[in-house]
């Protein structure tokens, strides 16, 4: 219990702080929907409960998947975060469907617009404000793991969606999972304006189903980048990185594989370099260590594994700039 709870401070932050808001917020939308019985609170109220397990299962996924090593997992659990977001998308893939099958019967056989008016509008405008709260959180947990330091400012949206494909899996679900609740509170609220205001009285099941829909997207993009984190997707730019950091090494004839292999939020290195046939044992193995710890000094890299041979006079690795 003492090691559970050790790691549990190593979950993701934002995903806690979504769980807690999400909860908060489902409650709400839950007394609103008993309340007026609007099918547009319904599929808001389906979608936080949704958000609340999804998050609580990825704070706990990313905890676990700091466990160190163990004789029966000698690789570690660094990928179990994948299996948990795998698992956590089914629910929300189940929502979704249920919000879309609400939303056409709704749009089938439209209800009066009620006099709960105010009250819809109210706890979907506080949801919207608290739900943008923890997707602002999220995009400056990007920008932070991306650029090192803190961005403020409207930069921080820029930033943050040009290098979601970058983010760490639990922090990328909270990012996607927030911006589509932010964006469903919106159409919601828009849908009950037009439904009440208006004879378009199926405006309220129209947004119920695009906020499935928008749920379905979500799972669909999650599911396909933790599906790729469970067999081990490798990481292109970081090989591009890794080995040009290796190839400024002068002593570093040639490259013969290099391959950096995403587990979880950690990056695995394996790579097999080629030196000079009349270098000493020990020269190559002072080069190599002192490759080992710059390659450890890149953000993410927990392991690297080096092996050298002869330079065979095939150029294997593609770096125009290095004089063969």
């Amino acid at each position: 219990m003492t090691e559970f709870l050790g790691l549990l401070k190593e979950g993701n932050k934002s995903a806690l702080m979504a769980s807690i808001m999400n909860a908060i917020i489902a409650i709400i939308k839950a007394i609103a929907f008993f309340i007026t019985g609007n099918v547009a609170m319904f599929a808001e109220m389906m979608h936080s409960i949704g958000d609340t397990a999804n998050q609580s299962f990825v704070f706990i996924g990313s905890a676990l998947s700091k466990k160190a090593p163990t004789d029966r997992f000698p690789g570690g659990f660094a990928r179990l975060v994948n299996l948990v977001l795998l698992g956590a998308v089914l629910i929300v893939g189940i929502l979704a469907y249920e919000t879309v099958k609400e939303g056409i019967h709704h749009i089938i056989d439209p209800p009066e617009s009620n006099s709960w008016f105010w009250l819809n509008i109210a706890v979907l405008g506080v949801a919207a404000i608290l739900e943008s709260v923890v997707l602002v959180k999220a995009m400056k947990e990007i920008t932070a793991d991306m650029a090192g330091e803190e961005i403020k400012g409207f930069r921080v949206v820029i930033e943050s969606f040009k290098n979601i494909g970058d983010a760490k899996p639990a922090t990328k679900l909270v990012f996607l999972e927030d911006m589509v609740a932010t964006g469903g509170a919106l159409i919601a609220i828009l849908s009950i304006v037009i439904g009440t205001y208006t004879p378009f009285h199926e405006a309220e099941g129209y947004a119920s189903v695009i906020i499935g829909l928008m749920l379905f997207y979500v799972v669909g993009r999650v599911f396909l980048d933790n599906a790729a984190g469970v067999l081990g997707v490798s990481d292109e730019e970081m090989e591009k990185i890794i080995g040009e950091l290796v190839f400024a090494e002068t002593h570093v004839k040639d490259i013969q594989e290099i391959m950096v292999i995403k587990e979880g939020e950690e990056l695995h290195v394996e790579l097999k370099v080629e030196f000079d046939p009349d270098m000493s044992i020990a020269n190559a193995a002072d080069i190599l260590k002192n490759i080992e710890e710059k390659i450890l000094n890149e953000k993410g890299v927990t392991e690297v594994i080096i092996e050298s041979d002869q330079d065979d006079k095939v150029q294997s690795w593609n770096n125009p700039d290095k004089d063969t």
